[in-house]
């Protein structure tokens, strides 16, 4: 059989684009190489706990909004979600101050105003640029002409000499930026573009699942193979094989049987990273060594120590809204990525998973997210979980107990109310989820080297093309927003878009 499309992973923008395309009267196949899917979405368990990946909540999911126009298109808002507070999502804490982030731009505006009156002119014009930036995600897609300038206009900006030169107070400043682990700040290299479009989408609404961000990929799976397609787990790619200047196969292998095969395909699309995808291709006329070195020579985003706690029964109230916890001595929340290349942990994101136990006052599962870089767990590369020595597992205790001090000093009490906890380094996801280095958020773009950083769909391979987080914006939007670009260069973009409209 000869599939018309096969997509290499079934991470979030693997499966969309199966999804899209079967949906679209084409034959599909999915390629897993672990036993479960959904990459950053999937969930784990540990003595019959339940915990996530990378999956903590989502922005623009209220009616009308961008992500719920495409989730809707997925059959993603059937699933159990869950509003966040919105007179206070996102709570920012510098030191002894806190601040919350309100919902709707008027709201986060008033908000802010009324802490830093003086700077109301300021906060309202910055609402009002989020919102105008907003508006316009789909452009690319509906508009190629006009939204493909508006984006790179934003793209080759600097999101920190724009809030220099917008907002004078560094501690607005800050606040500004304070949820903003949801992406890595670097000064010298942030585009406008991301920094707005992902803050503009949280201040337009703010979701959890009532249950584990697995049942978004479960869905999508169940989807797709009730249109026909397939989905394989246990299936590694070990190779992307060319054949007269176009993909023809791929060589899998049945990770349980040990057994391979070949598929073969008119198209494939890889979710997996461009290294990695490259890796695969052994032999080709069409890629050049030129374009092997720019793929090698990209800079990842950093990783991240997690740290999954299940709590105990009634100790810790359940809030219906997200921690940024901040050191004192942090000058600036700019800072942070560097903090991280020297092993320092001066940041964390907080968040708890809804209750679904018979008192729901009280949180059950917390996690805690503190940046962190790969040279810090560079020296057990190459082994594997299970296998890492007490080094790493004393290591990651030492983390792990920094993590929970910073978050007891935002959450009282927090520090003994854990009954067991379960940590992860930029290590454990990239055995889990084939993230380069344990990236969290894929390439790292550069507002002064948008050509080198910023990836099309397409490759040298006309047939071979990449989606996923790597190419135009990361997180659960910015995915889903690339897998329509993606599937728009198979399809009519039309007949694929109208829904946006």
């Amino acid at each position: 059989m000869i599939y018309d499309a096969v997509i290499l992973g079934s991470g979030l923008g693997g499966l969309q684009c199966a999804y899209i395309l079967a949906k679209n009267g084409m034959s599909v196949c999915v390629l897993e190489k672990n036993a479960n899917s959904g990459g950053c979405l999937a969930s784990f368990k540990r003595k019959n706990e339940e915990f996530d990946t990378g999956f903590h909540y989502v922005g623009a999911l209220g009616k009308g909004q961008i992500l719920e126009r495409i989730f809707s298109y997925f059959g993603l808002m059937e699933l159990p979600w869950h509003q966040l507070d919105c007179n206070g999502f996102d709570e920012i804490v510098i030191g002894d101050k806190s601040f919350r982030l309100s919902c709707g731009y008027d709201g986060f505006a008033q908000t802010l105003s009324d802490v830093f009156p003086s700077q109301s002119k300021q906060i309202s014009a910055y609402s009002s640029f989020l919102k105008d930036v907003g508006s316009k995600i789909t452009d690319p897609l509906l508009k190629p002409g006009d939204g493909f300038f508006t984006v790179n206009r934003l793209l080759s900006q600097n999101a920190w000499e724009y809030l220099q030169t917008n907002i004078s107070d560094p501690l607005l400043r800050n606040i500004l930026s304070g949820n903003s682990l949801k992406l890595e700040l670097k000064k010298e290299s942030l585009p406008l573009y991301t920094f707005a479009q992902i803050n503009s989408s949280y201040i337009q609404s703010a979701w959890r699942l009532k249950g584990s961000g697995s049942m978004i990929a479960d869905s999508l799976v169940g989807s797709i193979r009730a249109m026909g397609g397939d989905v394989f787990m246990s299936s590694e790619v070990t190779e992307i094989v060319e054949k007269d200047g176009r993909a023809e196969h791929l060589t899998v292998k049945d990770k349980k049987s040990g057994e391979c095969r070949k598929i073969f395909g008119r198209h494939f699309i890889s979710n997996l990273s461009p290294e990695l995808t490259l890796s695969l291709v052994k032999e080709s006329k069409c890629i050049r060594p030129v374009f092997r070195r720019r793929i090698l020579n990209l800079n990842q985003t950093y990783g991240f120590f997690t740290v999954n706690i299940k709590l105990k029964e009634g100790k810790i109230p359940y809030f219906n809204r997200n921690f940024y916890c901040y050191s004192p001595d942090l000058d600036s929340v700019w800072d942070i990525a560097e903090q991280a290349d020297m092993g320092k942990i001066k940041g964390i994101l907080i968040s708890q998973q809804v209750p679904s136990g018979p008192d729901c006052r009280y949180a059950t599962h917390l996690d805690i997210l503190a940046p962190m870089s790969y040279s810090e767990v560079r020296e057990w590369e190459g082994t594997t979980p299970g296998t890492r020595p007490a080094e790493y597992r004393e290591f990651k205790a030492r983390k792990a107990e920094e993590c929970i001090q910073m978050a007891n000093n935002c959450i009282s009490g927090l520090k003994d109310a854990v009954e067991t906890c379960y940590t992860s380094t930029p290590l454990t996801y990239q055995y889990y989820t084939g993230a380069i280095r344990g990236t969290a958020y894929g390439i790292r773009k550069d507002c002064n080297n948008l050509l080198q950083t910023l990836l099309a769909p397409r490759t040298p391979i006309p047939n071979l093309l990449l989606t996923g987080q790597n190419l135009n914006l990361h997180g659960v939007l910015g995915v889903s927003i690339t897998s329509l670009m993606t599937c728009s260069e198979i399809l009519e973009k039309r007949a694929l878009v109208s829904f946006l409209e």
